[in-house]
């Protein structure tokens, strides 16, 4: 397992530098909003999910609304149940603890860089939690040192730093599209419906509609994804 923690490590490793500095344009923010140094680590931990970090600090204030800071993040990470399911057969015969463990530390990164692996014959859980591990620590190390480094950063968006959030994205993008020509349609499904949600209703519901909207027509034109096989998920 150690070999495939190591490799998923190593493919997660361009994306966690962009990740690193979008991390820091959240440290910034916290340390605004008044965050403490060990507030922000704690919620690295916790919560592990930069898009609901950065909801959360918006609605951060000095007596916290909990109920609607958490109803927020659920909104906001509903779409790792698509994310799971997507992962299912490469979890098949595990024990429920490293499901609900290894899950943690899934972040659309390192998800989208086993995806890649999965295609090639070489997923595993192993490569799942090396990948989820360096994303986590090239993230953690970005809040942090942006935190720090808050009150000398008066704006982030002179260095571009906000644009990595979205660079990385397109990133992932670019290296989940197969060329095939079954693939275009659940993407167009998934942006229409995601920007008619966005201009329609308030909030992050363009997120969960385009990835439920995006994994129906995939699911009803029999787009499916490669399973992993057998011998490379036995090394997991």
């Amino acid at each position: 397992m150690m070999s495939r923690f190591y490799e998923g490590c190593r493919d997660a490793l361009p994306v966690s530098v962009s990740v690193l500095a979008y991390g820091s344009v959240l440290g910034v923010l916290a340390a605004r909003k008044g965050v403490s140094l060990a507030q922000l680590a704690v919620m690295n931990t916790a919560v592990f999910a930069g898009t609901a970090q950065f909801v959360m600090l918006e609605m951060w204030q000095d007596h916290l609304p909990l109920i609607e800071i958490t109803l927020a993040v659920l909104v906001m990470n509903l779409r790792y149940l698509l994310v799971g399911a997507s992962l299912r057969s490469l979890f098949a015969g595990k024990p429920l603890w490293k499901k609900l463990a290894f899950m943690h530390l899934v972040a659309d990164e390192n998800w989208a860089m086993t995806m890649a692996a999965q295609r090639r014959g070489k997923a595993s859980v192993g490569h799942l939690f090396g990948g989820g591990v360096c994303v986590y620590l090239f993230w953690s190390a970005g809040t942090l040192m942006g935190h720090t480094m808050g009150a000398a950063i008066s704006n982030p968006e002179a260095f571009a730093l906000d644009f990595a959030f979205i660079a990385v994205f397109l990133a992932l993008v670019v290296g989940l599209w197969r060329g095939a020509r079954n693939d275009l349609l659940p993407w167009i499904v998934a942006a229409a419906a995601a920007i008619a949600c966005e201009r329609l209703f308030p909030g992050k519901w363009y997120i969960l509609a385009g990835g439920f909207s995006g994994s129906l027509a995939a699911a009803l034109t029999g787009n499916k994804a490669p399973h992993t096989d057998t011998e490379e998920a036995a090394h997991a």
